[in-house]
């Protein structure tokens, strides 16, 4: 902890000591203390930018989103803890409006601070922070990819993409109507590491972008899908749709949407089966070689959904822009909405906006009957989670297809009794 460098913002002497020792306590001893912002202007000007700034909302004569700003705009903090007598969702949105500025929030927590809950929050930022360097990069992606790790040298793409088809699998969710009929499975991505187990996308899509094998593992990926579709119609006799998540990047590239008509035409998949998910769509561009690109996929028959509408600030510009089939309400909206009247505010309202638009909507992250039957009170939409199903393998999925009432010769028409019943 004694590398790193904090700022608080409190205009209260004796909260302002008690953080300050809380810090100490933690090994963390280059602190600047401010009552005001001038005070920590002043601080910053003269002793530089900060790891973390710990922050008061409410102040005597202004409050903390000015610095907040500024801190963001000057690149003066890396991480931010808010801390505040605020209500939950004045902390709430104070994180969200940190976050578009890009500052990593790192909690937004209640006074009192809690010399324990500190701690641990100063540990987290710090394994990240170490995680971000090279040579741990590289060590940590010798550990996913099962090479030895005591040898430093630079992984090769041989050893990358035997990795990836090796341990590179794809889990398949279904998705439903609302009144409880499957209408297709999205892809998740998951890697079966030989020694920890099956690891989720946060623990090694980071290493796969860091060692440039970002595309040979969403390559095997739509593989994976195509195959699963392509062998449902051969042994079940119907088409089941499925969802793919794409990188932004390789979405662009001037080949992808003939590489993709090629993929499709090798397993004799429709086009029409599959949707390309794109989640960071703030990476997208709007200009006419970008928007080409896209429409040459529409144009193939491929759908493409927008899959982090209202966590990006120019997903609404987006939808307007390029030419999407669907939007996908994220869990962060979805999670507790059953009593939560604003978060059904916000989902009901983003629905019929899609409707008017001409667009698909799957609410995503239903894990509760509540909020699996406040979606459907909604209206049409498209409901994903493990409330209605877990994500399984594709062996999983198929004996699932196979044994789920209503699923079978008829296509997605019959009803999948129990799910969100």
């Amino acid at each position: 902890m004694h590398s790193l460098k904090v700022l608080i913002l409190e205009d209260n002497s004796f909260q302002l000591m008690a953080l300050h020792q809380m810090l100490n306590a933690n090994g963390v001893f280059n602190v600047l203390t401010a009552e005001n912002q001038e005070s920590a202007r002043r601080s910053l000007d003269s002793k530089g930018p900060v790891d973390i700034a710990i922050c008061d909302l409410y102040l005597e004569q202004t409050d903390g989103l000015e610095l907040i700003r500024e801190l963001a705009q000057q690149q003066q903090a890396k991480a931010l803890i808010i801390l505040s007598d605020a209500e939950p969702d004045v902390l709430e949105g104070t994180a969200g409006m940190a976050r578009e500025l890009g500052l990593k929030v790192l909690a937004y927590l209640p006074k009192p601070a809690s010399a324990a809950v500190l701690g641990d929050l100063l540990c987290a930022y710090q394994q990240h922070a170490r995680a971000a360097g090279p040579e741990l990069n590289q060590t940590l992606l010798r550990d996913l990819l099962g090479l030895e790790p005591f040898v430093f040298e630079d992984v090769t793409q041989d050893e990358g993409l035997a990795a990836v088809l090796g341990c590179g699998v794809a889990h398949f969710q279904p998705v439903i109507h609302e009144h409880g009929e499957l209408q297709g499975v999205e892809a998740l991505a998951r890697w079966q590491h030989p020694e920890r187990g099956l690891l989720m996308p946060g623990e090694f899509l980071p290493l796969i972008e860091f060692a440039g094998l970002q595309e040979v593992f969403t390559w095997h990926m739509l593989e994976q899908a195509l195959e699963l579709v392509a062998g449902v119609k051969l042994v079940l006799g119907y088409w089941l749709p499925v969802a793919v998540n794409i990188p932004t990047g390789i979405l662009e590239r001037p080949l992808f949407p003939r590489q993709l008509e090629a993929l499709l035409r090798r397993f004799e998949v429709p086009a029409r089966m599959l949707t390309l998910e794109v989640i960071d769509t703030t990476q997208l561009q709007t200009d006419t070689a970008h928007v080409e690109a896209l429409l040459r996929l529409r144009m193939i028959g491929c759908k493409l959904s927008i899959g982090d509408f209202g966590t990006g600030g120019t997903s609404l510009q987006r939808l307007l822009e390029l030419p999407f089939t669907e939007l996908k309400i994220p869990p962060v909206f979805v999670a507790g909405m059953a009593a939560d009247e604003r978060k059904r505010a916000l989902v009901g309202g983003a629905m019929n906006m899609a409707r008017r638009m001409s667009l698909g909507v799957v609410v995503t992250g239903i894990e509760t009957e509540s909020d699996c039957v406040a979606a459907r009170g909604l209206g049409a939409a498209h409901l994903q989670g493990c409330f209605i199903a877990p994500p399984m393998s594709a062996a999983q999925m198929r004996q699932w297809l196979a044994e789920t009432p209503g699923v079978g010769s008829n296509g997605l028409d019959g009803q999948a009794a129990g799910l969100c019943a």
